[in-house]
C-alpha cells in the first residue's frame, strides 16, 4: 500500500505542483488571489448549475409519487388497501442505501460524467415506465430499480463538490446545489398540477403523463449532462476546461486547506479504518435525522393539506411554496455559517425551527396556521441537509475517508426516508400525530449530538492551540498535525 506521501511526491512530477510536504523548504506556494477568485467562479458556474439541475429531477422522480397519488393513482393501482403505499414508498431506499459506496468508487475509476449521466438515464427510463403500471406490484418493482440507480447520484455530487473546494466554500456550494434543486422540485408540484390537466389525452390517466413527462424531461438532461459535468481536480484538465497552471492552482489551494489534494485509493484496509472512526457513524445519524422530515413533507404534504380540506390540484399547488421559501432561509443560513466558519450553531438553529414548525402543524386549530408551520418546518429540516453535509466534509480528510463518509452519510438519509414512509401511516391521515413527533424527536437528537460533538472539536483543538503556544509537536487530528475541527 502506497502512503499519502508517496501519492503526494507522485503528484509533483504529474500535475506540476508542489504539495507542503513533498517540497525542499515545506513552504506552501503563494496563490493570486484575484486569479483564484476568477477560477473558482469559473468552476461554480460549470459545476453547480448541472448538478443542481440533475439533482432536481432526482428530488422531482422520487417525490412526484405522492403527486399521482392524489391524481388518481391511488385510486387505480388500490395504493389504498392496508398499506400498500407505505410499502411501495419503502422499497426505494433498500437499493439506494447498498449500492452507495459502490457507486462512489465506480464513480472515480471512470469519471463524473460518464457515471453520473448514465445513471440519470437509467432512472429516467424507470420514470417512463412508472406511467405504465398496471398494478401496485409492478409499481413497487420500478420502486426498487429507480433507487439502484439514484443511489450513485447525491453521495457522487457532494464527494465530487467537497473535492473541489476549501472547507469555508462548501457549504454556500453544497447549499446551492441542493437547495436550486429543493426548490426546483417544489415547482414540480406546480408542474405536477398541470400534467393533471391531460387527463385522458391519448387514453392515459393525468397521474400517468406526470410519470412520462417528467421521465422524458431526466433523460434529456442526462444526456445533455455529459458534455458538462466536470470530473475531479486531478482530473481537470483532460475535457479541456482547465489549462495546466489552472489545474495545478486548484490542487495547491486544496493542499493548502486540508492536504488532500491528490487521491489516495480506498482499499478493503482503508475502508474498514474508516468505519472504525465513530464520528462518521455520528455524521450519518444526523443526516437521516434531517432527511427523516424532508422526506416526510415531500411525500405527505400534499396529503396533510387535503386533509384541511383543499381539493387534489390545490394541495399540489401549495406545496410548492414551503419549497421555494426554505431556498432563501437555508441559503442565508449558509452564508453565515461560511462566513464565520461556524457550523453546529447553524444545525442547531435550522433545527430548532423545524420544531417549532412541526408543533404547529400538529396542534394548531387553523389551518392557515397549520400551513405557516409546514413553513418552518421545510425551511428547517430542508436547510439542514446541507449543513450537515458541510459539518462532515470540514471534520474529515482524505478522499478515500471522503468517499466512504459521504456514503454512509447519505445512506443514512435512506434510514431517514424509511421512517418518514413507515412513522406516517394511513391509520393516522391527515393529521400524522405520531410521525410529525418522531420528527420532532430526531430533531431533539440533532441538538444532543452537537452538544457531544462540540465539546470534543473544543477539547481537540485547544490541545492543538496549546502544542503550538509552547513551540511542542502539534498534536494530530485528523492524521494530520495541527488539524482543527471546525465547530
Amino acid at each position: 500500500m502506497h502512503s499519502d506521501d508517496e501519492y503526494k511526491a507522485q503528484a509533483v512530477h504529474k500535475e506540476g505542483y508542489i504539495p507542503p510536504g513533498t517540497g525542499s523548504n515545506d513552504i506552501d506556494y503563494a496563490i493570486d488571489q484575484v486569479e483564484e477568485k476568477r477560477l473558482v467562479r469559473k468552476v461554480d458556474w460549470r459545476l453547480l448549475p448541472i448538478l443542481g439541475a440533475m439533482y432536481s429531477i432526482a428530488l422531482i422522480d422520487r417525490t412526484n409519487i405522492s403527486n399521482a397519488r392524489v391524481a388518481g393513482m391511488g385510486e387505480d393501482l388500490r395504493l389504498d388497501i392496508g398499506d400498500r403505499y407505505t410499502i411501495v414508498l419503502c422499497l426505494f431506499f433498500p437499493t439506494y442505501f447498498l449500492l452507495e459506496l459502490p457507486s462512489n468508487i465506480v464513480l472515480r475509476k471512470i469519471g463524473s460524467a460518464n457515471w453520473l449521466s448514465f445513471i440519470a438515464l437509467s432512472w429516467g427510463a424507470v420514470m417512463i415506465g412508472q406511467g405504465f403500471c398496471k398494478s401496485w406490484v409492478s409499481l413497487a418493482i420500478c420502486r426498487v430499480l429507480l433507487g439502484a440507480f439514484e443511489a450513485g447520484f447525491f453521495p457522487g455530487c457532494v464527494y465530487l463538490i467537497t473535492c473541489w473546494y476549501l472547507r469555508y466554500e462548501t457549504q454556500k456550494r453544497l447549499g446551492g446545489f441542493y437547495l436550486f434543486s429543493v426548490g426546483i422540485g417544489g415547482l414540480a408540484n406546480i408542474l405536477a398540477f398541470g400534467l393533471m390537466q391531460m387527463e385522458g389525452v391519448g387514453g392515459l390517466r393525468g397521474w400517468q403523463w406526470i410519470f412520462i413527462i417528467e421521465g422524458i424531461l431526466t433523460c434529456v438532461v442526462a444526456i445533455a449532462a455529459w458534455f458538462i459535468i466536470l470530473d475531479f481536480p486531478d482530473k481537470a484538465e483532460m475535457k479541456g476546461f482547465l489549462s495546466h497552471t489552472e489545474a495545478a492552482t486548484i490542487l495547491q489551494r486544496i493542499e493548502n486547506d486540508r492536504g488532500d489534494s491528490v487521491a489516495d485509493p480506498l482499499t478493503r484496509a482503508k475502508f474498514f479504518h474508516h468505519l472504525k472512526d465513530a464520528k462518521l457513524w455520528l455524521y450519518a445519524t444526523l443526516f437521516m435525522s434531517t432527511t427523516m422530515p424532508a422526506y416526510a413533507f415531500a411525500y405527505f404534504l400534499p396529503v396533510i393539506l387535503v386533509g384541511m380540506g383543499y381539493s387534489a390540484g390545490q394541495a399540489n399547488a401549495l406545496s410548492a411554496p414551503p419549497a421555494l421559501a426554505a431556498m432563501f432561509t437555508a441559503f442565508g443560513f449558509a452564508w453565515l455559517g461560511d462566513k464565520y466558519r461556524v457550523r453546529a450553531p447553524v444545525i442547531a438553529a435550522q433545527s430548532t425551527l423545524a420544531i417549532i414548525g412541526l408543533m404547529i402543524v400538529a396542534y394548531a386549530e387553523n389551518n392557515g396556521a397549520r400551513y405557516f408551520g409546514t413553513f418552518l418546518g421545510v425551511c428547517g429540516c430542508q436547510g439542514n441537509v446541507p449543513a450537515i453535509l458541510a459539518y462532515q466534509s470540514n471534520n474529515i480528510r482524505g478522499q478515500s475517508k471522503r468517499s466512504v463518509g459521504s456514503a454512509l452519510q447519505i445512506g443514512f438519509g435512506a434510514i431517514g426516508g424509511i421512517l418518514a414512509s413507515t412513522t406516517f401511516k394511513q391509520e393516522d391521515a391527515p393529521t400524522y400525530i405520531t410521525g410529525l413527533w418522531v420528527t420532532a424527536g430526531l430533531q431533539f437528537y440533532i441538538l444532543i449530538v452537537l452538544s457531544g460533538t462540540t465539546t470534543y472539536f473544543l477539547k481537540r483543538n485547544k490541545l492543538v492551540e496549546q502544542s503550538r503556544t509552547n513551540g511542542e509537536s502539534l498534536v494530530v487530528n485528523e492524521d494530520q498535525a495541527g488539524f482543527k475541527y471546525t465547530i
